[in-house]
Parts: structure tokens; sequence; C-alpha cells
């Protein structure tokens, strides 16, 4: 969900050399494509607009595209909403789900101190938002995470967590390869 602290896993994975596509990018661009700007009710339009258009599944095929491009046997994937754009990276590789879980409160003071663009100015409007995240699917995703971190504390203990997850796994496909 936005401002659970998703910054952390990529600030992690690019120290460990884990290249990152973040999904939101995509309708980011779209967005400014179609609309020549970015504000929170353009994002919503773009992302409802897309999947409406092309099938749930367009974002994360766009983002599949990125990703063939890039050479490594991990990647991590920012943003993912539904089990829908879960099948779509079955079929390059073994995903798993990494969920970072913070309480509405706590983001949504994260994401006043951002300040991203598209990002909602008022409570309602962050409430809009997380209604939209949650009928995309992000709540399926996040139940059948492979792993939970719950970030509500110390930036570092988050921090100290994930970067054990991402280790594991870079472990784990070292010894896949013998």
């Amino acid at each position: 969900m936005p401002g659970s602290g998703k910054s952390i896993v990529a600030a992690v994975s690019k120290e460990l050399g884990i290249p990152i596509v973040n999904m939101g990018d995509v309708v980011r661009e779209e967005t400014l494509r179609r609309y020549g700007m970015i504000t929170p009710e353009l994002l919503r339009e773009t992302s409802i607009a897309l999947r409406k258009e092309y099938g749930p599944k367009v974002i994360a095929e766009r983002v599949l595209m990125r990703i063939k491009n890039i050479d490594k046997k991990i990647v991590v994937i920012d943003g993912v909403r539904s089990l829908y754009e879960i099948e779509v990276f079955k079929n390059i590789g073994n995903p798993v789900i990494l969920a970072i879980h913070a309480s509405p409160k706590t983001r949504y003071e994260r994401i006043r101190q951002r300040g991203r663009p598209g990002d909602p100015d008022n409570w309602e409007d962050f409430v809009k938002r997380d209604m939209i995240e949650l009928g995309f699917g992000v709540g399926n995703v996040i139940a059948l995470a492979d792993y939970m971190v719950v970030n509500e504390g110390a930036i570092e203990e988050t921090y100290k967590r994930v970067r054990e997850i991402l280790e594991g796994l870079q472990r784990n496909v070292r010894e896949s390869r013998g």
C-alpha cells in the first residue's frame, strides 16, 4: 500500500545490486502521456482506464518488457497490485512476494511528508486511493505474501529485516546454480 515503506526495499535492493522496476512508473508515464501532468485524480483515472481498456494484466505486461532487458536472476518489482499481475511474472520466473505493511495512519503521515507528485493531499483522498488499491486486489497479494514485514517502528528494524530477506533470496539463487 502507498506509504508502507517500499522505498526501504528499494534502498536495500540498490545496495545489494538488485535491479528495481517500479510499476507505478508505468502509470505515471501513461498519465503524463495522456494528460501532460500528474495529479492524484489523474493517476487514479489512468490506472483504472488502463485496466479497463487493456485488461487487469496490462501494467504488469508493460513492466515485463522492461524486466526482459535486465540480465539479472533477481529483480525487485515495486508495486504489484493484483494476483493477475503475479501471474504475468510467473511466465518468466518464480515470483517471491515481500509485503511491507504499515497502518493507515502511519502511511498517511509518511505520504504527507514525502510530497511525491500524485500523492493525496488530504485524508479523504488518501482513503479513496486505498479503496482503489484494495479494489485492484492488493489485499490478496498481501495475504499471499511469502514474507511480511511490519513497518511501524524504527526504520533500522525494517531495513535490517528486508536486508535479511533479500540476502537470503540471493543465497538461494547462488546455491540453485550449483
